[in-house]
Formats: C-alpha cells, sequence, structure tokens
C-alpha cells in the first residue's frame, strides 16, 4: 500500500487564536503524523482481516509472508493448522470456525519513533473478537512483529 503525504505546496505563514504564526514544519509534522496513523491503520485493517481468513482457511498464509515478520507468520500457521483440526472434529460448531470475518474497527497509537500499536475488533458469524498488533518500521516497510488473535 503506498503512503499518501499531505504536505503544503507552499509553506504559508498561518496564524494561532492569539495572533501569532505558527511554524510550517509544526503543520507539516502534524499532517505527516496524521496521514501515519491513517497508514498504520489501513495496514493494520488489511492484515488482521486477512490473518482471520487464514485461520478460516479460505486465504493461504503465503500472502501475509511479506507483512509478518517469521515469528509472527510461523505462530499464525501453526494456530491455523490447530483450528483446521478442531473445525474438522465432532464439535456441533465443526466447521463454521471464522464465518464471514469483518474488521468493524481499528485504532492505532504511536509507542515510540516507528513503532505503532493497534487494536481491531473483529466479527463473524459466531462472535465478536479482539485483535491487537504491534508494527515496526524497517527499511521504509511496516511490518507486524507481534499478532494476539483473541
Amino acid at each position: 500500500m503506498s503512503a499518501l503525504h499531505l504536505v503544503p505546496a507552499l509553506p504559508q505563514a498561518e496564524h494561532t487564536a492569539a495572533g501569532g504564526p505558527v511554524q510550517a514544519t509544526e503543520n507539516r509534522r502534524v499532517l505527516q503524523l496524521v496521514d501515519e496513523n491513517r497508514e498504520i491503520c489501513a495496514i493494520a485493517r488489511g492484515t488482521v482481516q486477512a490473518a482471520i481468513e487464514v485461520l478460516a482457511g479460505t486465504r493461504p498464509i503465503q500472502q501475509l509472508s511479506r507483512r509478518l515478520d517469521q515469528r509472527c507468520l510461523a505462530s499464525l500457521q501453526h494456530r491455523a493448522a490447530l483450528t483446521r483440526r478442531v473445525a474438522a472434529g465432532p464439535s456441533p460448531t465443526a466447521g463454521r470456525l471464522h464465518r464471514n470475518p469483518a474488521v468493524r474497527t481499528v485504532r492505532a497509537c504511536q509507542v515510540a519513533a516507528g513503532i505503532y500499536e493497534a487494536s481491531a475488533v473483529v466479527v463473524d458469524e459466531l462472535r465478536v473478537r479482539a485483535v491487537a498488533v504491534r508494527l515496526e518500521r524497517s527499511n521504509q516497510v511496516w511490518r507486524i512483529t507481534a499478532l494476539e488473535i483473541g
């Protein structure tokens, strides 16, 4: 997903409520933080949706290999295998796990420079679940280093 950076074309002098000028660099920084937060929310939303679909067996896990680090990818692969084993069992809900999942809300918070944590609420036919994600910037690419699905 490409990043959209909102920066004023020409540095114009703006004024605060008290009448004093606001630095153009301060405006750029605020716009970049807002845009970065939107980018993080979009990445988290897409990745969480894909991870739930991996658990449901409707998406191959290889599609997440560019976004998740190796530890998260292995953990999700293990959980997906366990979920498929349970879905094939004799329980009354067998075969009905993770049907029609949809990400309802995503919230993100910057915890350090280049590190965000996000939470998402996912709804499917049987339940509502929470998902926590930690994203870290590495070589101008956001990677998920922690993925917890409730």
